[in-house]
């Protein structure tokens, strides 16, 4: 909590006792079950986590992104798979709140930072993953509605969730040729695929989203025709930030967890504590922590006051936080030998709900491409 004003530390400090004992006990049920926590998500919202930062005339908690940052990274300490869920539905309900009309957003928004309904964000397809803007999902317009079709893949939340937010192509080729429309669940001709069986990330399901001559009103739609490109890639660098922050909540319990191990666990008639190389990898650990942290708070600084070099930020606190985080982790579980192995540990869990963020919301590869375009362009 360095650094924070008062009111971020007790927003840290809600977060922490809610992650502590709402989900932490639960997180390990969560994924051998496969369970989808609503109830737990709803008492999340209840305390105003539902949407963080939307504004408050829709039932938002108008916070800064760098206060979602200081929550999802506090929420992610009790179980970062549902809080990435969470953090997905936040973006998906500011992004109805900043690029819908007033209509849309007292229809939709209310509801979702209630989380009565929750969100799901459809921009990945079996065909385009990095290459978004290649997306083959169409939308072609009659009168008053677009009849869409097409398939969204690796969708969280999908099948379970109320409200899709979906990128889909009205016009030509490229980015320029997309459009973001609002589907809701029940409209004839959306079907889901399977229930995908994941690493980890189990306390969310993930499905095809599949769309079949799917009526959609123009009223549906956010923003104007050719703007969901720009929707969506503003909405991504608000997600980065949010999966950073899930990983350095599991970096943070996964050190909490290694430091408690090694003072327990004894080898060679000594605990491993006592073990100077264990002694400096937890040293490195907890120093690659903070530095991933400072990044991570410094680019949703940037993103907040809308700063030129936000998106570039975003990037970079994406790439190094969510790689170094899971190399915490990874040796936090190398730390507790092969205990670190069994299920009975968190730490393992830790390992398998984090190693996904180094792929969604943009791999680290394109965060890679992105930051070396914007130092090459000058």
């Amino acid at each position: 909590s360095a650094g924070l004003t008062e009111e971020q530390k007790e927003f840290q400090k809600v977060a922490l006792d809610f992650a502590a004992k709402e989900m932490a006990p639960r997180m390990a049920e969560w994924d051998e079950k496969e369970i989808f926590p609503v109830e737990t998500m709803r008492k999340a919202a209840q305390l105003g986590f539902g949407g963080i930062y939307v504004k408050p005339d829709v039932g938002g908690s108008g916070l800064s992104r760098l206060d979602t940052s200081i929550i999802f990274e506090a929420l992610s300490t009790g179980c970062t798979s549902t809080t990435a869920y969470m953090s997905i539905h936040n973006m998906c309900v500011w992004m109805i709140d900043t690029f819908g009309n007033e209509e849309q957003r007292r229809r939709f928004c209310p509801s979702l930072c209630s989380m009565e309904k929750f969100a799901s964000y459809c921009l990945t397809e079996p065909g385009s993953g990095s290459d978004a803007a290649s997306l083959l999902t169409s939308a072609q317009r009659k009168g008053d509605t677009y009849i869409l079709n097409g398939s969204k893949a690796f969708i969280s939340g999908g099948g379970d969730t109320d409200v899709y937010v979906v990128m889909c192509r009205t016009g030509g080729p490229g980015p320029k040729g997309i459009s973001c429309l609002v589907l809701e669940k029940g409209t004839p001709g959306l079907s889901f695929g399977k229930k995908e069986k994941k690493v980890g990330w189990n306390s969310q399901p993930t499905r095809a989203v599949i769309f079949e001559d799917c009526v959609v009103p123009v009223g549906n739609r956010l923003g104007a025709e050719g703007q969901g490109f720009n929707i969506a890639m503003k909405g991504l660098n608000g997600g980065r930030i949010n999966i950073a922050s899930c990983s350095l909540g599991a970096a943070h319990a996964s050190v909490l967890l290694a430091q408690e191990h090694l003072t327990v666990r004894k080898q060679f008639g000594e605990p491993l504590a006592n073990n100077q190389y264990l002694q400096f990898r937890l040293a490195e650990m907890a120093t690659r922590l903070v530095a991933a942290r400072l990044m991570v708070r410094n680019a949703a600084r940037a993103l907040q006051e809308g700063r030129e070099d936000a998106a570039v930020l975003c990037s970079m606190a994406k790439l190094f936080a969510t790689d170094e985080c899971f190399a915490i982790c990874n040796q936090a579980l190398q730390m507790h030998g092969g205990y670190g192995y069994l299920k009975d540990y968190a730490v393992q869990q830790f390992v398998r709900d984090i190693r996904v963020h180094q792929i969604l919301e943009g791999t680290n590869e394109v965060m890679r491409m992105i930051v070396a375009r914007n130092l090459l362009q000058g």
